[in-house]
C-alpha cells in the first residue's frame, strides 16, 4: 500500500506538514491531505492502573492536557484514562476514565504493559469516541506545547525510538512478520506511544497488536531479546502486518536528560532518571547529589515544590521539574490521593 516511508528526522514537523500539503513525499489520496483551515481533532487516550505510581503521573498529565487543549495550534479533543484494573478508583471524578478488564491472572507474566493493547481493544469496542483520530499517550507524558494533529489520513504520526531496531533482529521479527508480508524495513522504529492514528486504523491494528504481544511474551528468545520494549515491537509489527506505515516525527517528543532543549517539541517524556552532581554534570547510572526519577515515587506522589537542579543542568531537565512543581501546586488534594 505504502511503498515509501516518510521520515521527518531532518525536518521539523511544521516543515514536514507543509511539505505534505504542497509536494507530498509519498503518494497520498487527495482527501487525506489537510487544508490550511481544516481542524482534525484527536482524542487523547492513555492506559493506566490504580497503583499510586500510575495515579500521580496521570494527574500531572491531565493537568497539562487541560492547560494546552484550547491554546492556538492545538487539535486536542476529549481525554480518556483507560483504567485496566477492572474497577473504579478515586480519580474517577477528577480525570475522565473508562474502566476495562485486565488480562486474566497470570497471562501478563508480570509484564503489566501487556495490558495496554488489551485495554485499547476493549475501549475501542465499547466506548463512544467522537473524534476521528486518537493520540495514544502514557502517564509520564507532559504536554509542553499545543499539539496539532500530526497524522495525515492513512498515515499515522509516531515518534522514532533509537532503540527500536527491527532490521537488527530480523531472525526474531520473522517469527511474527513472515517474508511474504514484505521486507523488515516496512516495520517502523516505533512503539504505540506517542502515536496519532485514525480510529478505524487502530481498530484494525489493536487486536493484532494484542495477539503479537502475547505471542512474543510466550517465546523465550523474543522475551529475552526485547525485554521491556517487547510491547513496542509488537505494535510496530502489528502495524506493518496491516500495511500501515507512520510519518516519523522526531519533534513529537523529547526525553530528558538526553534531549537537552525543549524547543518546539510537543511532549516531554520523563521515563529516564535525571542524576547530576552539584556542578551540573550528569552522573547517569549513579545516584546524583541532585536527582529526579519517577521511580523514586512508586508508593506515592512526589512532594510539592521539588528543588530545582543546580546551575549547568540542561534546560529540558529544569523545565521538567518546573512543570511537575506547577502541576503539584495546582492540583487539589495532591498529597491525599
Amino acid at each position: 500500500m505504502h511503498d515509501k516511508k516518510v521520515n521527518s528526522t531532518r525536518r521539523t514537523p511544521v516543515e514536514l506538514y507543509n511539505k505534505l500539503l504542497i509536494d507530498p513525499v509519498v503518494e497520498m489520496p487527495e482527501n487525506a491531505k489537510k487544508t490550511k483551515n481544516e481542524t482534525l481533532l484527536f482524542h487523547v487516550a492513555l492506559t493506566a492502573t490504580d497503583a499510586p505510581y500510575s495515579k500521580w503521573q496521570c494527574r500531572i498529565m491531565y493537568y497539562w492536557y487541560k492547560k494546552m487543549k484550547n491554546l492556538p495550534g492545538s487539535e486536542m479533543g476529549k481525554f480518556t484514562r483507560i483504567l485496566h484494573s477492572g474497577s473504579p478508583d478515586n480519580l474517577m471524578d477528577e480525570i475522565p476514565t473508562f474502566v476495562v478488564d485486565p488480562l486474566p491472572p497470570g497471562l501478563d507474566r508480570g509484564y503489566v504493559v501487556l495490558n495496554r493493547p488489551w485495554a485499547f481493544v476493549q475501549w475501542l469496542e465499547k466506548a463512544t469516541i467522537e473524534e476521528e483520530y486518537i493520540l495514544m499517550g502514557e502517564p509520564d507524558h507532559i504536554f509542553i506545547n499545543p499539539l496539532p494533529n500530526l497524522a495525515r489520513g492513512g498515515y499515522p504520526a509516531a515518534f522514532p525510538f533509537f532503540y527500536i531496531k527491527p532490521t537488527e533482529h530480523e531472525k526474531i521479527v520473522r517469527k511474527y512478520f513472515p517474508e511474504e508480508k514484505g521486507p523488515v524495513t516496512n516495520i517502523d522504529p516505533i512503539g504505540n506511544s506517542p502515536v496519532i492514528i485514525r480510529k478505524d486504523l487502530l481498530e484494525k491494528i489493536a487486536p493484532t497488536w494484542m495477539n503479537v504481544s502475547l505471542k512474543m511474551k510466550n517465546d523465550t528468545e523474543t522475551d529475552n531479546t526485547f525485554g521491556w520494549v517487547l510491547e513496542m515491537y509488537a505494535y510496530a509489527v502489528a502495524s506493518a502486518l496491516h500495511r500501515v506505515q507512520h510519518i516519523l516525527c522526531k519533534d513529537f517528543m523529547l526525553q530528558p536528560p538526553w534531549d537537552m532543549e525543549t524547543g518546539k517539541k510537543f511532549i516531554l517524556h520523563f521515563t529516564y532518571g535525571c542524576d547530576y552532581n552539584m556542578k551540573g554534570e550528569l552522573t547517569y547510572g549513579k545516584f546524583g547529589e541532585w536527582r529526579f526519577d519517577k521511580r523514586s515515587y512508586l508508593d506515592g506522589p512526589p512532594p510539592q515544590n521539588l528543588s530545582l537542579p543546580p546551575p549547568g543542568v540542561p534546560e529540558s531537565v529544569v523545565t521538567l521539574v518546573k512543570k511537575v512543581n506547577e502541576a503539584t501546586a495546582s492540583i487539589p488534594n495532591w498529597d491525599t490521593k
